[in-house]
Order: C-alpha cells, then structure tokens, then sequence
C-alpha cells in the first residue's frame, strides 16, 4: 500500500473531520464529492457541490465533483436492500458511491478510501451488519478507513501495514456530534454544513413527490427530480401534473426548467402563479389547472383567464369558469 487516500467528502460535518485527521498523519489525500438532485444541504449560497469545494480548499486538498446521474435514479426506483422510513436507499446508495471511488482511487493510483462515517449515527447504513455488508458488495473489504470510529472497528488494511497510526484514530460512536464540534474549535475549521444530513428522499413530503413519479411516470430523467424540489405539485390524472409556483422566484424557475412537451400556463387578468402541466391539454385538465392557479392566486377574476403556451409558438387563451372543488385533495 502506499500513503495515498481518496476521501469521500460531502462538505459536511464528519467528512470535513475524517479528512483533516488523515492529512494529518501525512497522508496525501484526494477528495472525490458525489451530488444530486436530492442535496439539500445549504447553508445561505452554499449548495452541497459548492460547500464540497470550499471544505476542500480550506483542508487544502485537491477535489472531484461527480453527478449522481441516470444509473443512480434507477437504484432509488428499485433499491437491492430496500429504503429506509421513506425513499431513502441509504444502503445502495453507499454502495453505489464506494464503488465508484474504487475506479477512482484504481485511476489515481490511491491505496485506501476514507470516509466520515460514524458507527450508529444512521439507523440504516451504519450499524455494523450494514457496514460489513456495504463493504463487501462495493468491493472495497478492508480499504475503507472510518478514522471517528475506527477504534470500534475492526483494523483496516492502511492500520495492519502502518501506513495510518491506529492509535491517533477515534473512537465516536452514535448520533451525538459533541466530540466533533470540540474538534473543530481545536482545528479551528470553519468550512462545514448539514451536520445532520441533507438528504431530500429522507423527507416524507418530498419521499411522496418521488414516488408518485415513480407511480406515473416511466422514463424519469433528471430534470424530472430537479422540478421536483420546486413548487407545488398536483396529481390531476395518471397521466396529468401540474406544478406552480409558490413565488415569483419560484415561477422564474419553473419557467426556466420548462421545455416541450409540457405546456407553461401563466395567468391573464390576475396575479397567481405559473404552472407547467405535463399531459394532455385538453379542456378539462385546462379548466382543472386554471382553478387551481386561480386558488392560489389573488385578485381573482370571473371567468377565469389562463394563457398556455406549448413552447412551439402556439399560444393560446383559455376562458374557463371557476368551480367550488377541494383543489388541495389533488396535491401530492
């Protein structure tokens, strides 16, 4: 082995800290960063991808951003080891990272992995049994060095052959981070967030948005899960969505991930929000959508007056009458 390590950093609490104490024992570390749309770990400007780069820079070491993409949609539709209380598939999730921080520690001729793992702190992916589990399906048995817990299990690799002095390793175990934020002030380390973790497919109302496009819909693709951290989103028929904003910023954005073909439905007459309907445009889904923009909006006129647009220059105007209904009963 050499003293060579790739660290699996996500700009958090844990890793930010496995990583430093690696450094310290002189190792020449590489941080490799995975993002999703799932992140939700910010902090003012920070997103998950840009907290990542700024942790690195303050630890001094050099960092690979990868994109979650297609392959790991298909892991949170259908996860080998199943999810966790929501559509957290925390278990294959570790796999599918550690498998592909082998092929990079493989590609820059690194000996070991090291990540900010905390024995018991996740009921699903950190207890032992799963620890074991995710060590042998990523391939990695015996090169994954959890420097916080290291001193509750077993001995790596890097450990037996001296490259990583046991003995300066941690012994954390469990959900409080009391140790970790005594660490920081020593180390006097600044550039951290989530310590609790920032995982959107841990939360039941966005967990609910997911499946039902699972549900719905066959060929999801990324923009998919982007627009699902936006806006409301209501489940007109098995083959009709719409989503609106709930701001004027969050209308900017949905116009911006619009695209054929859904069609954008933007109010005439009234202040309320914008939409984007995937489906069928026919006279019902219309006359569905326009209540609801309506029913969030303001200033309301009678009949109501929606505009599509189908992003192929066909703009239309559609004149619809408002109807007494329990629009919230169709949100997902």
């Amino acid at each position: 082995m050499n003293r060579r390590a790739v660290s699996l950093l996500s700009g958090g609490l844990d890793s930010l800290l496995a990583t430093k104490l690696i450094i310290e024992q002189g190792i020449e570390v590489e941080a490799l960063h995975f993002t999703s749309p799932f992140c939700n770990c910010t902090k003012g400007d920070k997103g998950c991808g840009i907290q990542a780069v700024r942790t690195a820079k303050e630890l001094g070491v050099n960092v690979t951003v990868k994109l979650k993409g297609l392959d790991y949609l298909e892991i949170v539709k259908s996860p080998k080891h199943g999810y966790g209380k929501n559509m957290n598939p925390c278990v294959d999730c570790r796999i599918f990272m550690l498998k592909a921080a082998r092929g990079f520690m493989e590609e820059i001729g690194a000996s070991f992995v090291v990540t900010g793992e905390v024995l018991g702190q996740r009921p699903m992916s950190q207890r032992r049994d799963a620890i074991a589990l995710i060590e042998r399906e990523s391939g990695l048995a015996g090169v994954i060095l959890r420097p916080l817990s290291a001193q509750h299990l077993p001995p790596t690799r890097p450990e037996i052959e001296g490259i990583v002095d046991r003995a300066r390793l941690l012994s954390i175990v469990g959900r409080s981070r009391k140790t970790q934020y005594e660490l920081v002030n020593e180390y006097s380390l600044n550039e951290f967030s989530c310590p609790g973790g920032g995982c959107l497919l841990t939360d039941p109302l966005f967990a609910a948005k997911v499946r039902d496009l699972f549900t719905f819909k066959s060929d999801v693709t990324m923009k998919d899960m982007v627009l699902l951290k936006t806006g409301r989103h209501f489940r007109l028929s098995p083959d009709t969505k719409l989503i609106i904003g709930r701001n004027e910023e969050e209308n900017e954005k949905l116009e911006s991930l619009w695209a054929s073909p859904d069609v954008l439905l933007t109010p005439v007459g009234f202040k309320g929000p914008s939409g984007i309907l995937s489906g069928p445009v026919d006279d019902h889904n219309i006359s569905v959508a326009a209540n609801i923009l309506s029913h969030y909006g303001k200033n309301q006129t009678r009949p109501i007056t929606v505009e599509s647009n189908n992003r192929s220059g066909d703009v239309r105007q559609h004149v619809v009458e408002p109807v007494q209904a329990n629009w919230e009963g169709l949100k997902i």
